[in-house]
């Protein structure tokens, strides 16, 4: 198995700079693009194991940082400057070429979703999306999701409280993660164990963008 490197690179946006951690395919055929959300950074289980997975499978993948992060804030700003500093490190993220999939979990997959088609990606790749805020089922986000335009897949834990995968609009390309949280962490005692779970998501997104370049 080929040892895949990171390399970080800094980015100059109109509100901060932002990181990029790259994790580049030998023969890339596309790059995947992926934010944190807003309780976290790319340090995120998910988004770490979709770095040291993909590449094998001919994906760059492309962590991002935004500019609050790499200031050292601890909250997250208002979405409009959250696309902004997205919207403004594209074209880093696309001048190899390939074509890219906007991507994030959580807040950072809100991004990828409003913004998108505007950037000419090849499709959305959603993790941990919050449907509504806990507890609050009334205050949807659906329209985001299906409003995209573009092939989006949808990775949710089953026991996610900012949305559960039965709850997400019918005809959502979704891939439930068992016993998994906001976070895909599992409780110990379950069947699937921590491994297996991010080995469901790493294997379904393979999968995923294999299609988008069929």
């Amino acid at each position: 198995m080929t040892e895949i490197k990171t390399v970080t690179e800094t980015v100059s946006t109109p509100v901060g700079d932002a990181r990029i951690h790259w994790s580049t395919a030998p023969k890339a055929r596309l790059v995947l693009a992926l934010g944190h959300g807003a309780g976290g950074g790319v340090e995120a289980r998910d988004l770490q194991a979709l770095a040291a997975a993909l590449p094998a499978h001919g994906v760059t993948v492309a962590l991002v940082e935004a500019p609050w992060r790499v200031a050292g804030k601890k909250v997250a700003p208002a979405p409009k400057t959250l696309d902004a500093a997205w919207t403004a490190l594209w074209p880093a993220l696309a001048r190899g070429g390939q074509s890219v999939v906007a991507g994030g979990r959580s807040a950072g997959a809100r991004v990828a979703c409003r913004t998108a088609k505007e950037l000419g990606a090849a499709g959305v790749l959603a993790l941990s999306f919050p449907l509504h805020p806990p507890g609050r089922p009334e205050k949807s986000r659906a329209d985001e999701l299906t409003g995209v335009g573009l092939p989006t897949l949808v990775v949710q834990g089953a026991r996610d409280p900012f949305g559960r995968p039965e709850e997400f609009p019918a005809g959502t390309d979704l891939v439930p993660v068992p016993d998994g949280d906001h976070g895909f962490a599992v409780p110990k005692k379950a069947a699937i164990g921590q491994d297996g779970a991010l080995a469901v998501i790493t294997e379904a997104v393979a999968a995923w963008t294999r299609n988008l370049t069929a």
